[in-house]
Protein backbone atom coordinates (compact mmCIF):
# COMPACT_ATOMS: atom_id res chain seq x y z
CA UNK A 1 0.00 0.00 0.00
CA UNK A 2 1.44 3.23 -0.76
CA UNK A 3 1.40 6.22 1.67
CA UNK A 4 -0.05 9.21 0.83
CA UNK A 5 2.25 12.65 0.29
CA UNK A 6 3.21 13.92 3.12
CA UNK A 7 1.53 17.51 2.65
CA UNK A 8 -2.05 15.23 2.20
CA UNK A 9 -0.98 13.52 5.58
CA UNK A 10 -1.06 17.10 7.79
CA UNK A 11 -3.82 18.51 5.41
CA UNK A 12 -6.35 16.40 5.64
CA UNK A 13 -6.62 16.19 9.92
CA UNK A 14 -5.99 20.23 9.47
CA UNK A 15 -9.05 20.37 7.50
CA UNK A 16 -10.99 17.84 9.88
CA UNK A 17 -9.65 20.39 12.67
CA UNK A 18 -11.10 22.69 11.29
CA UNK A 19 -14.14 21.90 10.00
CA UNK A 20 -15.10 20.28 13.90
CA UNK A 21 -14.13 23.46 15.08
CA UNK A 22 -16.46 25.53 12.84
CA UNK A 23 -19.50 23.12 13.49
CA UNK A 24 -19.30 23.39 17.05
CA UNK A 25 -18.42 27.35 16.63
CA UNK A 26 -21.64 27.62 14.80
CA UNK A 27 -23.81 26.61 17.06
CA UNK A 28 -26.15 29.31 18.37
CA UNK A 29 -26.84 29.19 21.93
CA UNK A 30 -27.99 32.87 22.01
CA UNK A 31 -31.12 31.71 19.74
CA UNK A 32 -31.61 28.53 21.13
CA UNK A 33 -31.70 29.90 24.58
CA UNK A 34 -34.27 32.90 24.27
CA UNK A 35 -36.69 29.96 22.17
CA UNK A 36 -36.38 28.06 24.81
CA UNK A 37 -37.39 30.32 27.28
CA UNK A 38 -40.27 31.38 25.24
CA UNK A 39 -38.75 34.66 23.96
CA UNK A 40 -39.26 34.00 20.41
CA UNK A 41 -36.49 34.64 18.06
CA UNK A 42 -33.92 36.90 19.82
CA UNK A 43 -32.90 38.36 15.86
CA UNK A 44 -35.77 40.15 16.01
CA UNK A 45 -34.96 42.02 19.73
CA UNK A 46 -32.84 44.80 20.03
CA UNK A 47 -29.69 44.41 17.75
CA UNK A 48 -30.56 41.26 16.23
CA UNK A 49 -27.54 39.97 17.46
CA UNK A 50 -27.46 36.10 18.55
CA UNK A 51 -24.74 37.66 21.33
CA UNK A 52 -25.35 37.66 25.09
CA UNK A 53 -25.19 41.32 24.86
CA UNK A 54 -28.35 41.29 22.67
CA UNK A 55 -29.88 38.63 24.73
CA UNK A 56 -29.40 40.96 27.51
CA UNK A 57 -31.87 43.49 26.24
CA UNK A 58 -34.50 41.31 26.97
CA UNK A 59 -33.93 41.61 31.04
CA UNK A 60 -33.18 37.98 31.27
CA UNK A 61 -29.87 38.34 32.78
CA UNK A 62 -29.37 34.93 33.90
CA UNK A 63 -29.88 34.21 29.89
CA UNK A 64 -27.29 36.16 28.69
CA UNK A 65 -24.73 35.27 31.45
CA UNK A 66 -25.42 31.48 29.72
CA UNK A 67 -25.16 32.74 26.19
CA UNK A 68 -21.65 34.40 27.23
CA UNK A 69 -20.93 31.18 29.02
CA UNK A 70 -21.50 28.89 26.64
CA UNK A 71 -20.45 30.81 23.83
CA UNK A 72 -16.96 30.90 25.39
CA UNK A 73 -17.07 27.37 26.33
CA UNK A 74 -17.32 26.05 22.79
CA UNK A 75 -14.42 28.03 21.25
CA UNK A 76 -12.11 26.54 24.48
CA UNK A 77 -13.51 23.21 23.87
CA UNK A 78 -12.63 23.31 20.21
CA UNK A 79 -9.27 24.68 20.95
CA UNK A 80 -8.55 22.01 23.52
CA UNK A 81 -9.79 18.91 21.68
CA UNK A 82 -7.57 20.10 18.56
CA UNK A 83 -4.52 20.71 20.76
CA UNK A 84 -4.36 17.29 21.75
CA UNK A 85 -2.83 17.22 17.67
CA UNK A 86 -0.15 20.06 17.91
CA UNK A 87 -0.37 23.48 18.26
CA UNK A 88 -0.79 23.71 14.43
CA UNK A 89 -4.05 22.33 15.06
CA UNK A 90 -5.24 24.24 18.01
CA UNK A 91 -4.55 27.62 16.03
CA UNK A 92 -6.52 26.32 13.50
CA UNK A 93 -9.51 25.02 15.23
CA UNK A 94 -9.52 28.91 17.20
CA UNK A 95 -9.64 30.50 13.76
CA UNK A 96 -12.38 28.20 12.67
CA UNK A 97 -14.66 28.30 15.76
CA UNK A 98 -14.63 32.05 15.82
CA UNK A 99 -15.78 31.88 11.81
CA UNK A 100 -18.17 29.13 13.34
CA UNK A 101 -19.94 31.47 15.30
CA UNK A 102 -19.84 34.47 12.84
CA UNK A 103 -20.76 32.72 9.96
CA UNK A 104 -22.98 29.71 10.97
CA UNK A 105 -23.93 27.44 8.14
CA UNK A 106 -27.36 26.93 9.96
CA UNK A 107 -28.88 30.87 9.95
CA UNK A 108 -27.46 31.54 6.17
CA UNK A 109 -23.71 32.34 7.53
CA UNK A 110 -25.18 35.43 9.22
CA UNK A 111 -24.41 34.98 13.28
CA UNK A 112 -23.25 36.31 16.15
CA UNK A 113 -19.58 39.06 16.33
CA UNK A 114 -17.71 36.45 17.94
CA UNK A 115 -16.39 38.11 20.92
CA UNK A 116 -17.43 35.37 23.44
CA UNK A 117 -16.04 32.63 21.38
CA UNK A 118 -12.87 34.57 20.88
CA UNK A 119 -12.11 34.75 24.74
CA UNK A 120 -12.81 30.98 25.03
CA UNK A 121 -10.85 30.72 22.47
CA UNK A 122 -8.14 32.42 24.53
CA UNK A 123 -8.62 30.28 27.48
CA UNK A 124 -7.44 27.77 25.95
CA UNK A 125 -5.01 28.49 23.38
CA UNK A 126 -3.18 31.27 25.99
CA UNK A 127 -4.80 32.21 29.46
CA UNK A 128 -2.78 35.07 30.17
CA UNK A 129 -4.31 36.89 26.92
CA UNK A 130 -7.56 35.67 27.87
CA UNK A 131 -7.10 37.52 31.11
CA UNK A 132 -5.41 40.40 30.32
CA UNK A 133 -8.41 40.75 27.45
CA UNK A 134 -10.75 40.87 30.18
CA UNK A 135 -8.86 43.18 32.30
CA UNK A 136 -9.16 45.46 28.97
CA UNK A 137 -12.75 44.79 28.68
CA UNK A 138 -13.42 45.43 32.25
CA UNK A 139 -11.95 48.68 32.44
CA UNK A 140 -13.46 50.33 29.17
CA UNK A 141 -16.83 49.01 30.13
CA UNK A 142 -16.74 50.51 33.24
CA UNK A 143 -15.21 54.24 32.33
CA UNK A 144 -17.59 53.80 28.83
CA UNK A 145 -20.05 51.57 29.78
CA UNK A 146 -20.32 50.89 26.59
CA UNK A 147 -19.51 46.84 25.92
CA UNK A 148 -18.82 47.27 22.14
CA UNK A 149 -16.00 49.98 22.42
CA UNK A 150 -14.65 47.38 25.66
CA UNK A 151 -15.07 44.68 23.27
CA UNK A 152 -13.60 46.47 19.69
CA UNK A 153 -10.56 48.05 22.06
CA UNK A 154 -9.59 43.88 23.51
CA UNK A 155 -9.66 42.80 20.45
CA UNK A 156 -7.55 45.66 18.86
CA UNK A 157 -4.84 45.04 21.68
CA UNK A 158 -5.13 41.19 21.20
CA UNK A 159 -2.46 40.78 18.68
CA UNK A 160 -0.09 42.43 20.45
CA UNK A 161 -0.85 40.73 23.97
CA UNK A 162 -0.66 37.20 21.93
CA UNK A 163 2.98 38.46 20.60
CA UNK A 164 3.85 39.71 24.09
CA UNK A 165 2.31 36.49 26.39
CA UNK A 166 2.63 34.07 23.81
CA UNK A 167 4.28 33.42 20.24
CA UNK A 168 4.38 34.62 16.67
CA UNK A 169 2.08 32.23 15.78
CA UNK A 170 -0.79 33.01 18.22
CA UNK A 171 -0.05 36.42 17.17
CA UNK A 172 -1.22 35.66 13.98
CA UNK A 173 -4.22 33.85 14.54
CA UNK A 174 -4.66 37.17 16.91
CA UNK A 175 -4.86 39.44 14.37
CA UNK A 176 -7.06 37.18 11.79
CA UNK A 177 -9.80 37.07 14.74
CA UNK A 178 -9.05 40.35 15.28
CA UNK A 179 -9.76 41.64 11.51
CA UNK A 180 -13.48 39.38 11.52
CA UNK A 181 -14.43 40.55 15.11
CA UNK A 182 -13.78 44.62 13.46
CA UNK A 183 -15.39 43.53 10.61
CA UNK A 184 -18.63 42.17 11.94
CA UNK A 185 -18.65 44.95 14.43
CA UNK A 186 -19.10 47.62 11.31
CA UNK A 187 -22.60 48.84 12.32
CA UNK A 188 -21.39 49.36 16.16
CA UNK A 189 -18.51 51.60 14.78
CA UNK A 190 -20.42 53.67 12.72
CA UNK A 191 -22.64 54.06 16.21
CA UNK A 192 -19.49 55.34 18.53
CA UNK A 193 -18.31 57.63 15.64
CA UNK A 194 -22.15 59.02 15.58
CA UNK A 195 -22.20 59.03 19.39
CA UNK A 196 -25.51 56.48 19.36
CA UNK A 197 -24.31 53.73 20.13
CA UNK A 198 -26.47 52.21 23.50
CA UNK A 199 -24.59 51.81 26.77
CA UNK A 200 -24.81 48.71 28.56
CA UNK A 201 -28.20 48.46 30.65
CA UNK A 202 -30.17 49.99 27.84
CA UNK A 203 -32.75 47.87 26.17
CA UNK A 204 -32.22 48.96 22.37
Amino acid sequence: MIDPPMELRFLLPLGLAAFGAYLLGSIPFGLLLTRMAGLGDIRAIGSGNIGATNVLRTGRKGLAAATLLLDGLKGAVAVLIAGRYGPDMAAIAALAAVIGHIFPVWLGFRGGKGVATALGVWFALAWPVALALCAIWAGMAAVFRISSLAALTAVVASPLLAWMLADALRAEVALLMAVLVVFKHHANIRRLIAGTEPKIGRKA
